[in-house]
């Protein structure tokens, strides 16, 4: 009896695609391939940061406050890392991008908010634990907000190459704020709960806020200004080193002293448009 051939085309949603071996070697293939290095690396990198924040908390329940605050700076640094990375060696994907939503949420929304709250605002007679817990969602809340439009068709912010309220890392480092005059001036008047408290629901505002931030992408350097950059990127890592709580309080107070220019050069992107 004749065996009728097997054919070698077939069709899925409409287009002509080759059979594939029916040995099922070739079908399996991809999957016993294994995942190239080059897709594994930044999701290693948000890890790495999730596990930096993670030990903040820890640091912060021993009293160390200093390492604790230089984990969750750290951990920006790595979160910072991470996209670029996937995108220079293209190795972006869902999993990737839902693995640094989570990362954000618990690195730079739960563990800077425990840290304040073993710092200063357990000791608020009422709504210490509010505060913290206003900062936590506030930045999950962002982080949602975010994911949620990344594929809309129309984004005014982004496509001007603005952000939404202030990013998540960002968020964290300013949260410290309180944190980092402590510790330059000795002075425990910046680790009262009600210093504390009133900055962290600041921050944690600016967060769901819908105004417009700068983004590194809304930033264009002149082609002689790019030594200086350079030389400024030295310094800081210098200054970083040598005096980290100076530092970080200067550019913590830069950011906040860029955000009414950072509404007027939306403003101006808005009307040009």
């Amino acid at each position: 009896m004749p065996v009728s051939a097997r054919p070698k085309f077939s069709t899925v949603s409409g287009n002509s695609v080759a059979d594939e071996p029916q040995t099922g070697v070739g079908r399996d293939t991809r999957r016993l391939g294994g995942i190239p290095l080059r897709a594994f690396a930044p999701n290693a990198i948000t890890a790495l940061a999730l596990c930096f924040g993670l030990t903040g908390v820890r640091f912060a329940i021993g009293e160390e406050w200093e390492k604790a605050l230089a984990a969750i700076i750290f951990a920006g640094v790595l979160d910072g890392m991470d996209g670029r990375i996937a995108r220079l060696l293209r190795a972006q994907s869902k999993f990737g991008a839902e693995l640094d939503s989570l990362s954000d949420v618990i690195a730079f929304g739960v563990a800077p908010a425990m840290i304040l709250f073993l710092w200063s605002l357990q000791y608020a007679p009422k709504f210490g634990w509010t505060a913290a817990l206003a900062l936590a969602v506030c930045c999950a809340l962002r982080l949602a907000r975010f994911n949620s439009r990344m594929d809309a068709d129309v984004q005014p912010h982004k496509s001007a190459g603005f952000m939404t309220g202030i990013p998540a890392p960002a968020g964290a480092g300013l949260s410290f704020v309180p944190a980092y005059l402590w510790l330059t001036t000795g002075n425990d008047l910046f680790r009262e709960w009600y210093v504390v408290m009133p900055w962290a629901l600041g921050v944690a505002m600016l967060m769901i806020s819908a105004l417009p931030t700068y983004s590194w992408s809304s930033i264009r350097l002149r082609r002689s200004w790019r030594l200086f950059a350079l030389a400024g990127v030295g310094l800081l890592g210098a200054a970083l080193v040598t005096a980290p709580w100076h530092t970080l309080l200067a550019v913590s107070v830069l950011y906040v002293v860029m955000i009414p220019f950072g509404l007027a050069s939306y403003a101006r992107v808005r009307q040009r448009g």
